[in-house]
């Protein structure tokens, strides 16, 4: 199978439901939505994201007379981190992959994005001295896979860095079992994880699966990002005033499609879900927080 397909008419026959739009491409892979509502919040994830890691585009730190020459960013999304890669490494090749072409035609020239799925075959070509994925939960059926197929085309010296999520949790316990957002992931976990087989909650795996592809010099780094406005820290409670906007318009496109796929639930039933799901997270004294 090739890993990279030409953009034909057929990438762009997007599926339509419950008022979302999907990707075409290797349809039903991810079960997330691809139209400007979601590729906006992707985006202020983005910047969410950056000002939780003290601005950085990347953690590791390379040499400024070896920067990295060729790059990848796998699912790129709407392709920002690649795009600034390349604004940041104008010399260097960057290749941002993804099953949706929703990155933008105006970008640097020494970018370029490809329609795939990562876990095909990948195509044989040159290494990469720069590996970044990032935010890859419930889209992956074999981590071990990728992680060892990442080693295999990272060249010798080179980087790769993983980005995922552990489960959302309440700081202080305070949410109580019955708590709306709890059963939302609690949910959402069975859909992703035993119904699609794609696990939601890859972060605190990561570790493990990078040591058995034999990788050395591993770094493991735990990033607090509260939901809300409740800490009492500048920073923190600035990236939680932005993760609680992308997190009230992004609870829909979380649920939408996996509960009513694979738990059988009506787009109804999703919505009631979520009005109490927004209610709970606008409460200051629940502590939510994701790592």
């Amino acid at each position: 199978q090739s890993y990279t397909t030409s953009l034909n008419s057929s990438v762009l026959h997007y599926q339509y439901e419950h008022g979302r739009r999907y990707h075409a491409y290797r349809e039903g892979v991810y079960s997330f939505p691809n139209d400007e509502r979601e590729q906006d919040r992707l985006d202020m994830l983005s910047h969410i994201v950056r000002l939780a890691c003290n601005s950085k585009l990347h953690q590791k730190e390379f040499p400024k007379d070896k920067p990295p020459r060729r790059i990848l960013d796998v699912g790129t999304g709407t392709g920002l981190w690649a795009i600034e890669a390349g604004e940041v490494y104008p010399n260097a090749e960057v290749i941002g992959n993804d099953l949706s072409p929703i990155q933008p035609g105006w970008v640097p020239p020494n970018v370029v994005f490809e329609v795939d799925d990562v876990e095909s075959d990948w195509p044989d070509r040159p290494p990469f001295d720069f590996i970044h994925v990032r935010y890859m939960c419930a889209s992956i059926k074999d981590w071990p896979a990728l992680v060892r197929r990442c080693y295999e085309n990272t060249a010798p010296g080179g980087w790769v860095e993983f980005q995922d999520w552990a489960r959302i949790y309440s700081q202080d316990n305070v949410a109580s079992s019955d708590s709306s957002i709890v059963k939302m992931y609690d949910l959402l976990t069975e859909a992703c994880d035993e119904k699609l087989g794609r696990m939601l909650w890859p972060g605190p795996k990561l570790k493990g699966w990078i040591e058995d592809a034999k990788f050395v010099n591993v770094t493991h780094k735990v990033v607090k990002i509260p939901l809300g406005t409740w800490p009492k820290a500048k920073t923190l409670k600035q990236i939680g005033a932005l993760n609680l906007v992308q997190f009230l318009e992004g609870c829909e496109a979380y649920i939408l499609a996996p509960f009513t796929r694979y738990l059988g639930w009506s787009a109804e039933e999703c919505q009631l879900l979520l009005a109490k799901v927004r209610k709970e997270a606008k409460d200051k004294s629940l502590h939510f927080v994701s790592d």
